[in-house]
């Protein structure tokens, strides 16, 4: 990191800042992750290319992040402020981002693996939403997020700042046909939920009956339009989560906390 700071114009900096396009991450395999926290999360998980580093305005965290990466052999680029910021979708940027490599986690070694609880997204639009699942689903333990074709790319960087690190805990399996992959799970002796706001299945029921403590995989829909009649149909039950108050609904990604800690719940306690 002793040459001068990289500018905006810099190739290097113009290559990385492709991928915040969907086009390129695709492309290249390759997404960003901004923060200390993110970064180093990357690093641990083996899947960190290379970093840049704020030359003059970076944090304390980035910084001693910044040399143990040099250590441990990670290129470490200095860049201008204005070059990091081009990279960080954050308003404020922490100092430091990455480039990392995309995972292909596959839905047969996930089946393979027998999964006791699972989450499912259906056309997700939101990449907040999306990002705050995939940290709700390692918080409560889940095996793996798997993402169906229609919904958001999880590796938009708004969807990576929103899971603060949980994107490399656990397996994200994306591109998936729901459909094919619930009669999987069905047929690998798991039970399918949806959650559907009017259902008749409600979720006290489910945690009353002994439903949750088995093997369990939530299935969650768009947020406008819920789950897709297909997919809907390929469950084995649907599920809304009583709401007690006057409050119309819960957002996507509330409903999906609620659910899955049920889940945890019961299966702990099983």
């Amino acid at each position: 990191m002793s040459a001068p700071p990289l500018s905006t114009r810099s190739a290097r900096v113009g290559e990385a800042r492709r991928l915040l396009q969907r086009k390129f991450r695709r492309d290249e395999g390759l997404f960003l992750v901004d923060g200390p926290q993110a970064v180093s999360e990357a690093h641990e998980a083996g899947l960190l290319v290379e970093a840049f580093l704020d030359a003059s305005e970076s944090t304390a965290a980035a910084r001693d992040l910044g040399s143990r990466l040099v250590a441990s052999g990670v290129d470490v680029w200095a860049v201008e402020p204005a070059a990091l910021k081009s990279l960080s979708g954050a308003v404020t940027p922490q100092g430091i981002v990455g480039v990392a490599r995309i995972s292909h986690p596959g839905i047969e070694d996930l089946l393979a693996s027998g999964p006791r609880l699972l989450v499912l997204l259906d056309s997700v639009a939101d990449p907040g939403n999306a990002g705050t699942i995939i940290r709700v689903a390692d918080a409560f333990g889940a095996d793996a997020v798997v993402v169906s074709a229609a919904s958001v790319d999880v590796f938009n960087d708004k969807c990576v700042r929103a899971t603060t690190g949980s994107l490399f805990h656990l397996p994200v399996v994306t591109g998936a046909d729901l459909v094919d992959v619930i009669h999987g799970l069905r047929a690998a002796g798991v039970t399918v939920l949806g959650t559907a706001g009017g259902a008749a299945d409600d979720l006290d029921n489910l945690a009353d009956s002994g439903v949750l403590a088995a093997p369990t995989a939530w299935v969650l829909g768009n947020e406008a339009h819920g789950l897709s009649r297909e997919v809907a149909q390929a469950c084995d039950r649907l599920v809304n989560i009583p709401i007690y108050g006057r409050a119309e609904s819960l957002n996507l990604a509330t409903a999906a906390a609620v659910v899955l800690y049920a889940s945890a719940r019961e299966q702990r306690r099983a």
